[in-house]
C-alpha cells in the first residue's frame, strides 16, 4: 500500500500576510454587496497617469512591437532617470548605474539577493513597510528593527545604530531607510541622513534609500541619499509621485558593484520590466506631465490640512507629522488595542476601509492605523463624517 506524497511547501511559503492586501479584498467584497467603500487604505494616488504618459503608450500599441528590453531597461529611460535626478538634485549619475525595474517591489528583491547571503542582518525602522521585512525573511537574512517613535519623528538615528551595534557581533550587512516614510510620511533631515551614510560607510553597511515618495512633500526638504554617499543604492518608482501604480515600473540607482549582480538577477527573475510602460515612463519627465503631477500634490496638501483640521472629530490627535507621502499614521489607542480587528469593524460599519498599524509595527502596530489622503477632498470628508459618527 503507498502513501500520498506529502505536499512540499517552503518555509518562504509561510510569509506573513501584507494585511492592507487583505482589507484591500475584504473592501472590494464590500463595494459589490453595498457600493459605499471608500478606500483610505491602498498606497497609491487616485488619479491616472499624465494625459502625455497615456499618449505614449497609444502610440506605442500602435506602431510600437513592444518585445523584450534589455534586463536594465530601455536607454533612454535609464538617461531621462539620470537626467531627472541631475534637474532635482544637481546630481551627476552615469545612466549605467541605473536599473530599470519591475516596480520599485522588483528591485528591492533584485538587489537583496545581490547583496546580501543566508544568515545577514540588515536593519530597517519600526514602523516600517511591511514588505522589506517579509522579503528579506523570506530570502533567509535576518531582519533587525530599530524602534523609532515620536521623539525622533519615527526614522532611525545614528545613536540608535551605535547602540544596536553594541548588541551585535558585527556590523550589520544592510540598513533600509525610507524618506518620505510609508507609513508615517516623515523625512529625514539632511544632517541626519548625512550622518547616517557616513555611518554606513564607516562599518561597510550597505544603505538603501527608499526614495519611491520623492516629489510628494509639504514644505519640507527632501534630500537624496546620493547627496552624501555614492555606495548607497537609491530606488524609485513611477507609482507615486508620478501616478503610475499599475504600470508596474521603478528603477534603482546602484553602485559599480552591484550592477551586474542586478542585471543578471533581472535576467532571470523577470527577464526585464513592461516595455510598454517603459516607453511610456518616459513622457512622465515631460513639463506638461510634471505640472500635472505637481497639481496632484497640491491636492494633496489640501487633503492632508482638510483631515488635520477633522482628526478631532474621530478622537485623534496624536500623529506621525506628515512632511511627505499621502499618509497619516494615527494613534488610536482611545478606541481599540486591537487595530486590525478594529479596521474589520469600521470596514463593516461603515464602508471606509483604513489599514491596521500591525502591518507597519509588529511590536506596537494594534495601537495605530494608516490613512491614505491621495482620494478627493469629497471623499475624505464623507469618510470623516462616518467615521466620526462610528467612534461617537
Amino acid at each position: 500500500m503507498t502513501t500520498a506524497p506529502r505536499p512540499r511547501l517552503s518555509r518562504r511559503g509561510a510569509t506573513p500576510p501584507f494585511h492592507v492586501m487583505e482589507l484591500i479584498k475584504a473592501a472590494a467584497e464590500r463595494q459589490v454587496t453595498h457600493g459605499d467603500v471608500i478606500s483610505l487604505c491602498a498606497g497609491q494616488p487616485s488619479t491616472p497617469a499624465p494625459a502625455a504618459v497615456r499618449r505614449a503608450a497609444a502610440a506605442a500599441l500602435e506602431t510600437g512591437v513592444l518585445g523584450y528590453t534589455e534586463a536594465t531597461g530601455i536607454r533612454p529611460l535609464r538617461e531621462a532617470i539620470a537626467a531627472y535626478y541631475a534637474d532635482s538634485y544637481g546630481l551627476t549619475i552615469d545612466p549605467d548605474q541605473v536599473v530599470v525595474t519591475t516596480g520599485s517591489s522588483g528591485g528591492f528583491t533584485a538587489l537583496f539577493l545581490a547583496a546580501f547571503d543566508v544568515g545577514d542582518v540588515v536593519v530597517m525602522s519600526r514602523p516600517g513597510y511591511p514588505a522589506y521585512r517579509n522579503t528579506l525573511q523570506a530570502l533567509g537574512c535576518r531582519v533587525v528593527e530599530l524602534d523609532c517613535g515620536a521623539e525622533s519623528r519615527y526614522q532611525p538615528t545614528v545613536a540608535m545604530l551605535d547602540a544596536l551595534l553594541e548588541t551585535l557581533p558585527e556590523p550589520p550587512a544592510g540598513l533600509v531607510i525610507a524618506s518620505p516614510s510609508n507609513p508615517t510620511g516623515t523625512i529625514i533631515d539632511a544632517a541626519e541622513l548625512a550622518a547616517i551614510a557616513a555611518w554606513c560607510d564607516a562599518h561597510g553597511t550597505l544603505l538603501i534609500s527608499d526614495e519611491i515618495y520623492h516629489g510628494v512633500t509639504f514644505g519640507r526638504e527632501c534630500p537624496s541619499a546620493w547627496e552624501f554617499s555614492r555606495s548607497a543604492v537609491l530606488v524609485g518608482s513611477f507609482s507615486k509621485y508620478f501616478s503610475m501604480t499599475g504600470w508596474r515600473v521603478g528603477w534603482v540607482i546602484l553602485p559599480p558593484h552591484l550592477v551586474r549582480p542586478v542585471e543578471l538577477l533581472l535576467g532571470n527573475l523577470n527577464i526585464c520590466a513592461p516595455a510598454i510602460s517603459q516607453v511610456a515612463a518616459l513622457a512622465a519627465f515631460s513639463p506638461g506631465a510634471r505640472a500635472e503631477l505637481d497639481d496632484h500634490v497640491s491636492r494633496y496638501a489640501v487633503n492632508r490640512d482638510l483631515l488635520l483640521t477633522r482628526l478631532p472629530d474621530i478622537g485623534v490627535d496624536r500623529l506621525a507629522p506628515p512632511d511627505g507621502a499621502f499618509y497619516l499614521y494615527l494613534d488610536v489607542s482611545r478606541h481599540t488595542d486591537d487595530s486590525q480587528r478594529w479596521c474589520e469593524d469600521v470596514l463593516a460599519a461603515t464602508g471606509v476601509a483604513l489599514t491596521p498599524g500591525v502591518d507597519f509595527d509588529t511590536v506596537d502596530g494594534r495601537r495605530f492605523v494608516r490613512l491614505c489622503f491621495a482620494g478627493t477632498a469629497a471623499e475624505l470628508t464623507t469618510a470623516m463624517d462616518r467615521l466620526a459618527a462610528f467612534v461617537s
